[in-house]
């Protein structure tokens, strides 16, 4: 029977899973529409891309400022205004519907959206233990396949109800109610779990003291217990690494020559899955319907399958890295060959179905949705002690937006130029480059984990 700590824990970890939801569903709602909007606004593939990679491109530069925030302001606000910021973006896209303001829109929205993901991860680090964070950031992970789900689901009605601009009404509503539910429970929630853990209005605990002084208190106590401590240990990888140099030197700073080479190779391999995941999602729909000459609106319903497989493979990733494969860079290597399998199997069988292609697509996708709950959500946390986990995080996540970006335009330019079968072995190049980097990488990797 769980405690009423464990509850509180859940809550928290319910609460980031919706507010990660409604993230989702404010985000990727212009890329389910994308082929309707061309067809409806008579627009080019490129043109239409290009609010895609311009909000990549802001997302992914957001992260690195969010994540720089995060470690120095309340990460709870910062996540409101994000939050707020979007729906307001969704909600004047339907009323300027032309490419230049959609542009510039869109570009705002993937700025305000980076100010969600490293506070929140800085949150969850600093009110779960290691085992519950590791287990709750695939919970929180689930909002962004439910988001995708519901968008993919709901993008076809609304194109037949109201056409394509009713959907960014709907994701902006949504996500104004939200703004509301998460201003007013997330420091209760976070003030019951920091009593619970002190023993504050507890039979035999302490006296109870004033909630709101309390919570600030205690939870000033938890951030900075668990962003100090000695920073020997990153400086012994860097000793384990390079052979020389003083204890002093090699490990107080983030942007050490250890902790680069470290880091680099795992951002590569990130920008490898931010390609894949978000291009193959944001392009799947247009595919299906020029290769297999469907309506947009089934095409587009073909998206829903990608974040069904998605959810099973997070929990799995989630559970191989807890169990069997503890060093995240092996994990996310062997993960990354089944995104590979997949796309190879693509490339040797381009147009054998719709169903097949989807599910094969579906597949490599799925793969890197695990590879990011290895690399962006299990990574940071091992940098608490040295007080950088929002750091890390927004310069990780930044690089799955760097893919992204280069993917949503990119694939959109080789698709017009070249057509889908040189996409599909770009599909296939990445996924190997992307196995590569990661097992070059485990033995520093193991080194680095050996210190902590």
């Amino acid at each position: 029977m769980k405690s009423e700590k464990e509850r509180a824990c859940g809550l928290l970890v319910a609460l980031c899973a919706v507010c990660y939801f409604v993230s989702y569903v404010t985000r990727i709602n212009y890329g389910a529409v994308i082929l309707e909007i061309e067809n409806a606004e008579g627009i080019s593939k490129v043109e239409a891309s290009m609010a895609v990679t311009g909000s990549f491109i802001t997302y992914g530069a957001g992260q690195l400022v969010s994540g720089w925030l995060g470690d120095k302001r309340k990460p709870e606000k910062l996540i409101f205004a994000g939050l707020l910021l979007s729906a307001l973006m969704n909600g004047l896209v339907p009323v300027f519907a032309y490419p230049a303001p959609i542009l510039i829109f869109w570009c705002i929205n993937g700025f305000a959206q980076a100010l969600i993901w490293p506070p929140m991860v800085k949150i969850l680090s600093a009110y779960l233990d290691d085992q519950q964070y590791k287990k709750g950031c695939v919970r929180v992970a689930w909002g962004s396949s439910v988001g995708t789900i519901m968008v993919y689901l709901f993008a076809p009605v609304c194109i037949m109800w109201k056409g394509w601009k009713s959907l960014f009404i709907l994701c902006g509503g949504i996500a104004l109610c939200f703004c509301v539910l998460w201003n007013r429970t997330i420091t209760a929630v976070e003030t019951r779990i920091l009593r619970l853990e002190t023993g504050f209005g507890q039979k035999g605990g302490a006296a109870s003291a004033p909630a709101g002084a309390l919570g600030k208190e205690n939870e000033a106590n938890s951030l900075q217990k668990n962003e100090t401590g000695s920073r020997q240990e990153i400086e012994a990888d860097s000793l384990q690494e390079n052979g020389t140099g003083s204890r002093q030197e090699s490990g107080q700073r983030l942007l050490s020559s250890a902790i680069c080479l470290l880091l680099i190779p795992i951002m590569l391999s990130i920008v490898m899955q931010g390609a894949l995941r978000d291009g193959i999602t944001t392009w799947m729909p247009s595919y299906v319907s020029e290769t297999y000459h469907l309506d947009s609106s089934i095409s587009i319903l073909s998206g829903v399958l990608l974040p069904v497989f998605s959810i099973f493979s997070m929990e799995l990733a989630s559970v191989l890295n807890r169990k069997v494969i503890r060093n995240e860079m092996a994990c996310a290597g062997a993960i990354f060959l089944g995104g590979f399998a997949g796309a190879l199997m693509l490339s040797f069988f381009p147009a054998s179905g719709a169903l097949f292609s989807v599910l094969l697509a579906a597949l490599v996708t799925a793969c890197m949705h695990g590879v990011n709950v290895i690399l962006v959500s299990m990574v940071p946390p091992y940098f608490r002690k040295s007080g950088h986990v929002s750091t890390v995080s927004g310069v990780l996540n930044s690089c799955t937006y760097v893919g992204s970006a280069l993917s949503s335009y990119g694939f959109a330019q080789t698709a017009q130029q070249s057509g889908w079968q040189t996409v599909i072995w770009l599909w296939v190049a990445a996924s190997f480059v992307g196995a590569i980097l990661c097992f070059g990488n485990i033995r520093r990797w193991r080194r680095f984990q050996s210190t902590l």
